[in-house]
């Protein structure tokens, strides 16, 4: 079964030039953690995210002089939709508008009385700005926290409601929704609740999730878990990093489970045992390296890389070619068919080989 056939029916959200929501792909995000006020850093950062694959970026605006970044990148060229983070000011809200950001993520309850909000939704209603609600489990409102004792699933849930509810007051529904936690399990039951009781596209994420390792088990379990149930429009894979590798960790993450379609390299690898002969550990380690900048002219290539012959072709027969160890040497194969015998040392250049052929034809 394809995503589309079991996702969520919801709204489409336009940022820009990139739409979520309905059956448009799913969007990976990624955060600016440059000081916002270093212009150059900032756009320097933007820049290699772009590269690295980002379709929508947010950077944080603490102050008014710091929104003036927003139209220093917009004049330098940044085409990629930017979203401006923002707490607690309305009034920076409202620059943000006036400096041309395509999105603003607030929570609404912490913007203070209703007037400021009516503001803020009239600014973006006018200029065709979505807002982004922010739920989070280290910052619920006051009431909801005393109600739940703990940010439950339930609680981040009735947040979310609670801020719906704030911008729907004043009419405004351009809206999408984002509820994380650091607890992977809480992230996943509050986003079913807010799934099954709107319509509002999904922002997906584990807050505080960690470093490239724990961070991308945990952000998997949570954002995954919702996207093979047909929940999320847009995700964000949060990583104590280089923002660059959550770029990476998304497109691995989204393209693993097959919703990742601009084309991707997928290694499936044997964990090793006794019978490997040859050091496929390393290997892993230089083709990963290798393959990191490759364009693969939106084609999607699923390469094997297993340790022995014994079940080697007929375990990758899914995958478009790959090898399989022998004493120092390897076969290589596509479809599950072996083509010839190599060295160890052919076995990098002959793949890098086969990518090339693929992509090509």
């Amino acid at each position: 079964m394809k995503y589309n056939d079991l996702r969520r029916k919801t709204r489409c959200v336009k940022i820009k030039d990139v739409i979520i929501g309905g059956s448009n792909d799913i969007a990976i995000q990624s955060m600016t953690n440059t000081d916002t006020l270093d212009k150059i850093a900032t756009l320097a950062q933007i820049k290699a995210l772009v590269d690295a694959g980002c379709d929508i970026v947010r950077i944080t605006v603490p102050t008014l002089e710091a929104a003036e970044t927003i139209s220093y990148l917009k004049q330098s060229g940044v085409k990629i939709p930017i979203v401006a983070d923002i707490h607690f000011d309305y009034r920076i809200a409202l620059e943000c508008v006036k400096m041309g950001v395509d999105k603003i993520r607030i929570n609404p309850g912490n913007i203070g009385e209703d007037w400021k909000i009516r503001e803020v939704t009239s600014a973006c209603s006018d200029a065709g700005i979505p807002i982004r609600i922010g739920v989070n489990g280290g910052s619920l409102e006051k009431h909801i926290l005393e109600k739940y004792k703990a940010p439950t699933a339930l609680a981040l849930a009735e947040s979310a409601f609670y801020h719906i509810e704030l911008l729907e007051k004043f009419g405004f529904t351009n809206t999408v929704v984002s509820v994380k936690s650091s607890d992977a399990i809480n992230m996943i039951n509050a986003n079913k609740i807010i799934a099954e009781k709107c319509d509002y596209p999904l922002h997906l994420g584990v807050t505080e999730a960690g470093d490239s390792y724990s961070g991308l088990i945990k952000s998997s379990v949570g954002i995954g878990s919702l996207l093979c149930q047909g929940i999320g429009d847009t995700i964000r894979v949060s990583l104590t990093a280089n923002p660059a590798d959550e770029i990476k960790a998304g497109k691995e993450l989204l393209s693993l489970i097959g919703f990742y379609n601009k084309g991707s390299i997928q290694v499936v690898s044997c964990p090793t045992c006794g019978r490997t002969k040859i050091d496929l550990i390393g290997l892993s380690a230089r083709l990963k390296q290798e393959i990191e900048t490759i364009d693969t002219y939106g084609k999607d290539i699923k390469i094997a890389l297993m340790g022995c012959i014994v079940n080697g072709p007929g375990e990758a027969k899914e995958c478009d070619f790959g090898i399989a160890g022998g004493n120092g040497e390897a076969v290589l194969f596509r479809q599950g068919e072996i083509i010839k015998k190599i060295k160890e040392s052919e076995i990098i250049p002959c793949i890098l080989d086969e990518i090339e052929r693929f992509r090509n034809n």
